[in-house]
């Protein structure tokens, strides 16, 4: 794994190596003995390849999302006979004057 760290690690820091063709690259690749892992990354050019060398561990995971939920409307209470239909709802406060 270290020598894999090392040759992404050039790749990255070399312009030439960057932006080479697959093939160009998977030539150096052969030269350098690098993993079966990371010759395939770059013939498919997809990354998933080398979590067989690496694994996969979440290091940080998200906490929100940019999606909402539909709002659904609540559905309507039906009154059961004989019940109180009054809301439940507080007395005013007295207005009238505090003498004190």
């Amino acid at each position: 794994m270290t020598d894999t760290m090392e040759l992404l690690e050039a790749i990255g820091q070399d312009a030439s190596l960057r932006h080479a063709t697959a093939d160009a690259l998977g030539d150096m690749l052969d030269t350098a003995e690098a993993s079966d892992a990371l010759k395939a990354a770059v013939a498919s050019g997809d990354s998933a390849w080398l979590a067989q060398e690496f694994g996969t561990r979440v290091v940080c995971g998200s906490q929100s999302s940019q999606t909402y939920p539909e709002k659904v409307p609540l559905p309507t209470p039906t009154p059961v006979p004989g019940e109180d239909e009054t809301p439940d709802t507080p007395e005013e406060p007295d207005a009238s004057p505090r003498k004190g």
